[in-house]
């Protein structure tokens, strides 16, 4: 008689560069996306889910970690992860799983724990500790072009022309298809890799496994019928000034990333800058954006599949979430980073079979990246180290909302460039002055800068688009010194507490030590 696992399996599926919006679940107008929704009624879906911070690296570790980027410090694409920290994965080995990757973790490793000349220090692509990697899949993605080659696709271009559209190069933005075919998408690729891996587990085994998705993340081009799938002219209004030079005069901030984003960045080939498209130009990429959305989510449902033949579906919990958001054309810009909703509005969903109770249901309190890690540690039974940022979203997941639950997000973002010091020179700021943090509510956004640069206040119920910075004006000052406080207050909650919260006393040591292995 086959036994059934003592344990929960788990399905960590994390895509890059969703915007929270950006599901039909939510109501969103125009994209849709049945197979997360699909997820949603079956489990709980949280409407007001924000990312620690971006880019990939500094998201990740937040949510990798369960600890503010004030306290893990991973500032930029290529900031090492302290090895001190305790990790998701490591917390799930200690459970008894052995937690597996398919795809990247984009976690810079520590220096000191390597020789000098060590080639793990050339890249900011390493792997979380404590994940066994089946498929890795980092940014050339060359095991994705090679499976490529195999099946008989011409991939000799690599990372990042093979994402260029079939046809003569163009000046103007185009819908135009790839080389490769829906079902040869680094997406799929990843996903079939899932499915030939889930085939070879024991049936009386518990597993673990993360998958980490690169779609929607740009170059935005995909295969038919999704580059086609939306038209252009739907969705909503971009949330912008009347032009990016009035968008410029917001603050100094916005004034440098806009002059620095390349098209090159987002579409292989393309010259100029990002700002100067046009509103049809916006509109194309968005719906190539949205297209990628539903290529995403087509996968998501072949894995939905694979679970339920394998007899798998009700014993997995699975948790659907991004790194971080992208801009698609708000305040003129494409990508991540900053301080707008766009970029840092995240999909989060969870579905636990074992809490049916609280199935189709969803939260619009506020939740953040770091909750991940304590509460995947409390559902596999394990207890939540206290010194970690997040707060566990079990009770959400159980049908008993806490009576008491923040009413606000936090993110923080680092504009530092350390190996160029670009950004540095520009402002005439010190690295790590170069920073920003945020608190938003329900009627107010505050944006706290270092170096001196000038706050930022919105206020939301009035002004959902970010468009009126009235931190100047006379009638917000009491708001303004309010929020600034408030900020004040969260960043002394949570310094480090990872050895505040021990005692060393006659009677021996009280309080708990974090572990890390």
């Amino acid at each position: 008689m086959v036994k059934s696992p003592t344990r929960p399996n788990v399905l960590l599926i994390t895509c890059d560069q969703w915007r929270g919006d950006c599901l039909s679940a939510v109501g969103h107008s125009t994209v849709k996306t049945p197979n997360a929704d699909a997820l949603a009624r079956e489990g709980v879906l949280f409407r007001r889910h924000y990312a620690g911070t971006a880019p990939c690296s500094p998201a990740r570790a937040c949510l990798y970690t369960g600890l503010y980027q004030m306290n893990n410090r991973v500032c930029r694409n290529g900031t090492p992860l302290d090895a001190r920290h305790d990790t998701i994965a490591l917390a799930a080995r200690r459970i008894g799983y052995d937690p597996t990757l398919f795809g990247y973790t984009d976690v810079a490793p520590d220096p000191r724990l390597h020789a000098p000349g060590d080639p793990v220090l050339r890249s900011y692509e390493g792997v979380l500790p404590g994940f066994t990697v089946r498929q890795f899949l980092p940014e050339h993605q060359k095991p994705w072009l090679s499976w490529l080659a195999a099946r008989g696709i011409d991939a000799h271009t690599g990372f990042p022309d093979i994402h260029r559209p079939l046809g003569k190069p163009s000046r103007k933005v185009t819908n135009a298809p790839p080389v490769y075919s829906k079902d040869e998408t680094p997406t799929a690729f990843l996903a079939g890799e899932f499915t030939r891996w889930l085939g070879e587990q024991e049936p009386d085994a518990s597993w673990f496994a993360h998958i980490s998705f690169l779609s929607p993340h740009p170059p935005f081009i995909v295969p038919e019928p999704y580059n086609t799938m939306y038209d252009p002219a739907d969705g909503p209004a971009f949330r912008r000034t009347e032009s990016n030079g009035a968008e410029a005069a917001v603050h100094p901030y916005v004034a440098w990333e806009l002059s620095k984003q390349q098209r090159a960045n987002f579409l292989p080939g393309m010259a100029g800058r990002v700002s100067e498209w046009d509103e049809a130009s916006f509109r194309k990429i968005r719906a190539i954006y949205y297209g990628m959305i539903s290529e995403m989510d087509a996968q998501l449902g072949h894995l939905w599949q694979a679970l339920k033949a394998t007899d798998a579906w009700e014993n997995t919990v699975i948790m659907l979430t991004s790194d971080h958001a992208e801009m698609m054309g708000d305040h003129y810009m494409l990508g991540k980073g900053g301080f707008f909703d766009g970029s840092f509005h995240i999909p989060l969903i969870i579905r636990d079979p074992r809490l049916k109770q609280s199935a189709g249901t969803e939260v619009a309190q506020f939740t953040e990246a770091v909750d991940i890690m304590p509460t995947l540690i409390e559902l596999l039974g394990g207890q939540a180290p206290a010194h970690l940022d997040g707060k566990s979203l079990q009770p959400f997941l159980s049908g008993n909302p806490p009576s008491a639950w923040r009413d606000a997000a936090h993110w923080e973002y680092d504009f530092r460039s350390v190996a160029e010091g670009r950004t540095e020179a520009h402002f005439g700021l010190k690295p790590q002055q170069c920073n920003l943090a945020v608190i938003r509510t329900e009627k107010y956004k505050y944006v706290h800068f270092g170096g001196g640069l000038p706050p930022l206040l919105y206020q939301l119920d009035d002004d959902p688009g970010e468009i009126r910075n009235v931190a100047g004006e006379a009638s917000h000052q009491a708001v303004r010194l309010e929020f600034a406080e408030r900020l004040l207050s969260w960043r002394a909650e949570h310094l480090d507490q990872s050895l505040a919260l021990v005692e060393l006393t006659e009677n021996g040591v009280v309080g708990e030590i974090p572990r890390r292995i």
